[in-house]
């Protein structure tokens, strides 16, 4: 059982530690921690410590990352790990180390989070209203527009609440964004942003303008401004169906990620999202690597032969 080929090695690295290392106990027991933790990682996709390879390590040290953890502590949990393969190597348990030509964790980009399909299509079932409130309905279809064109154009949410009535061109399919430095891109909106944003504007918007008047498409109550904490909020409520704590950047992320996994070019992907340097989209195709991987290792009958 790979549990218990990792609790054998953890036993005799910790004895390697207190007697030939001569380490504090309290130092062991950080090591210890940072071993195990590696050795659950490794259990997950069926692995032990002997026949742990590169990107087990990559993977493991890009995971901590992804859930905030910071790089000292991802620095000090990578040390573990090459004084564990040490050891391993001089008892000649392991013929490769697969903490070599790891980078330092201040050199790591941290990959954006981003929702898995079926997760994306939980939170945009979210919004919706039992109540025949007509003001309750109205927010209802509001915050399903917004989340809809927010997944759809990869806006920020200072972005999306920014967005003028004027600046949407229903019939052209697309809207006007005022990004950073108030540069102007064209952002395409598929169907599905579409029929919402049409949605309300059929009276949701209406209702909730009452008597005042707005040039912004999405309003609170009263014809009010929507905050950004307000945005926040809604997706926080939405996401509740998908199991996780998802925020505004993430809808943006999932946007970018699921164009590039669909042959997306990183250029046009630039374009929408308003990045100044592509560069900053490339990160994108790393993400869409990652999950090409999994899925070849997952259904490829020669992906596991050894």
């Amino acid at each position: 059982m790979p549990s218990e080929a990792n609790s054998l090695v953890i036993s005799g690295f910790l004895d390697y530690l207190k007697v030939e290392k001569g380490l504090a106990p309290l130092t062991v027991s950080a090591y210890a921690t940072d071993i195990r933790q590696f050795s659950g990682f490794l259990h997950k996709h069926k692995r032990t410590l002997l026949d742990a390879r590169r990107n087990h390590v990559r993977d493991f040290l890009q995971e901590l990352f992804s859930n905030s953890v910071d790089g000292r502590s991802v620095g000090r949990k990578l040390s573990a790990l090459r004084h564990l393969y040490h050891y391993l190597l001089l008892d000649r348990l392991i013929e490769h180390d697969p903490t070599l030509n790891i980078d330092s964790p201040k050199q790591w980009k941290v990959l954006p989070k981003s929702l898995a399909l079926e997760e994306m299509a939980a939170l945009l079932e979210g919004p919706r209203s039992a109540s025949r409130d007509k003001s309750a309905q109205a927010i209802a279809r509001r915050d399903r527009a917004m989340l809809e064109v927010l997944y759809a154009g990869g806006l920020r949410v200072s972005e999306v609440v920014g967005v003028k009535l004027a600046d949407l061109k229903l019939e052209g399919g697309y809207v006007v964004v005022r990004g950073k430095g108030d540069k102007e891109r064209i952002v395409p909106l598929g169907k599905g942003a579409q029929q919402a944003l049409n949605e309300y504007l059929r009276g949701a918007r209406a209702a909730l303008l009452g008597p005042k008047n707005s040039n912004l498409l999405f309003l609170g109550r009263g014809g009010r401004r929507i905050t950004r904490q307000r945005v926040w909020q809604m997706v926080r409520l939405a996401s509740r169906n998908t199991g996780r704590r998802v925020s505004p950047h993430m809808l943006r992320h999932s946007c970018a990620t699921h164009m590039v996994e669909n042959g997306a070019d990183l250029r046009t992907v630039q374009t929408i999202l308003g990045h100044a340097d592509i560069s900053t989209t490339q990160v994108y195709t790393h993400l869409a690597l990652d999950r090409l991987k999994n899925v070849y290792q997952k259904y490829h009958p020669r992906a596991k032969a050894r």
